[in-house]
């Protein structure tokens, strides 16, 4: 468990990013939990603005679980073909789509469990769609939070479960949903992959990678 002062640390990181990033919101445009659960799933390995430029004609297309399941496979790759392993995604919205209408009469299930159960979808989609669609407190894990976690220095782990088990016990519960978004947000304009701007960076002092 984190002491007291790797706590206080960690929400004073995220009470500055706060202030820069005021309004965090998903990358992706959606406008009911279903289109943001087809979305994410989407969004595997892929920008999320490569996505939202996808979901413009897919989301006019297809509005219910059973259209997708309606439509043969090969017209769905050919729709989703420029978010990337179509074969794959098309085969995951499919069978995710099934089990919508079987189990949960083709609605998405506000429960972390039911909807890791779905195919394609994992616990950063669960997240995603839990803390963004329905308001309850999650934390997803994309590549964006995980490099940042590790340089700044709030987990020493690489795998995602694990990055977001110690998130969740550095941060109050009101704090998950967001952090994602503003470690998104921070990852995308300041603290770059392949050229961040540390002199820049608002939360430089707190930052493991900076000071060594």
């Amino acid at each position: 468990m984190p002491t007291k002062k790797e706590k206080e640390r960690a929400i004073k990181i995220f009470d500055i990013l706060a202030k820069v990033y005021p309004n965090p919101k998903p990358a992706l445009i959606y406008s009911t939990p279903f289109e943001l659960l087809i979305a994410t799933i989407l969004s595997a390995q892929t920008t999320d603005d490569n996505v939202n430029k996808v979901t413009a004609k897919l989301f006019k297309k297809y509005r219910r679980a059973e259209d997708y399941v309606a439509v043969p496979i090969e017209e769905l790759q050919k729709d989703i073909f420029s978010s990337g392993f179509y074969k794959n995604k098309a085969k995951n919205i499919k069978g995710c789509c099934a089990a919508l209408i079987e189990r949960h009469n083709g609605e998405v299930p506000v429960d972390f469990d039911a909807l890791t159960k779905l195919p394609g979808v994992g616990r950063k989609t669960a997240s995603v769609v839990l803390g963004n669609a329905f308001g309850i407190p999650a934390i997803a894990v994309d590549t964006h939070v995980k490099r940042l976690s590790n340089l700044i220095g709030l987990s020493n782990n690489t795998n995602p479960d694990k990055i977001e088990a110690d998130l969740k016990a550095l941060l109050p519960q009101e704090y998950w949903t967001n952090s994602s978004h503003w470690l998104q947000a921070h990852g995308r304009k300041i603290c770059i992959a392949r050229r961040p701007k540390c002199e820049e960076c608002i939360i430089a002092n707190y930052c493991k990678h900076f000071k060594e």
